[in-house]
């Protein structure tokens, strides 16, 4: 078993990764299984609030559970420590909003894919220097589609993908695509507050699964 190559395969075959926190153990649970019955077979549960360790462990118990085939990272982690707890918990792929070599270092280490986020050519060229495959290029909205292909010139060898700037339509999902990313991240875009707040999980169910046949749908 390659974990870090499972999680890579992965996130090549679903396109969309769905992120998200939320202080209630039981909602985050609830949002996993709704994205779940939608199709997602990769999450990214983000380090975003004092629960997050805890309410990891028991998203992890659920995969364990119930969807064995579920890829559960972690995301927003900033700290080789951070890195450390999460991974002990059970995180199957790290992602982090920046470029930090022990964080690097200390995932590697756990055979794990890490996934940086970077935005400027020296970042990107750090975290490849720092064995990185992956790297997340954030916030999307501030360079747009048109900074993909110029990235991708200079360093053939990364695959990308993009957080921050993309929006749940079609036009949005193959303006990225066709740039060249190999991955969206959407957190409220797809996980609403307005969602949440209605407890609407059939509603998320149903965008959830309208978004992965639309990003499938798209070369």
């Amino acid at each position: 078993m390659n974990k870090k190559s499972d999680a890579y395969q992965a996130l090549i075959k679903q396109k969309i990764l769905p992120l998200y926190y939320d202080d209630s153990a039981d909602v985050s649970v609830k949002i996993l299984q709704c994205l779940y019955k939608a199709g997602v077979r990769q999450i990214e549960y983000t380090n975003r609030g004092p629960k997050a360790l805890e309410n990891f462990k028991a998203l992890r118990k659920a995969v364990n559970e119930e969807m064995s085939d579920v890829q559960l990272g972690i995301g927003t982690i900033k700290n080789a420590k951070a890195a450390a707890d999460f991974i002990d918990v059970g995180a199957d792929f790290v992602v982090a909003p920046s470029i930090d070599i022990p964080v690097g270092k200390t995932v590697q280490e756990a055979g794990l894919l890490w996934i940086p986020g970077c935005m400027t050519a020296t970042e990107i060229a750090t975290a490849e220097n720092a064995g990185a495959e992956v790297v997340k290029l954030f916030p999307g909205s501030l360079f747009g589609p048109s900074y993909i292909p110029a990235v991708k010139d200079i360093f053939p060898a990364l695959k990308f993908i993009v957080t921050g700037g993309v929006d749940a339509n079609e036009k949005s999902l193959r303006e990225w695509f066709n740039a060249g990313v190999i991955g969206v991240g959407l957190g409220s875009k797809l996980i609403s507050k307005d969602l949440l707040v209605k407890q609407d999980y059939e509603g998320l169910q149903k965008a959830a699964a309208g978004l992965l046949t639309l990003a499938n749908s798209i070369n």
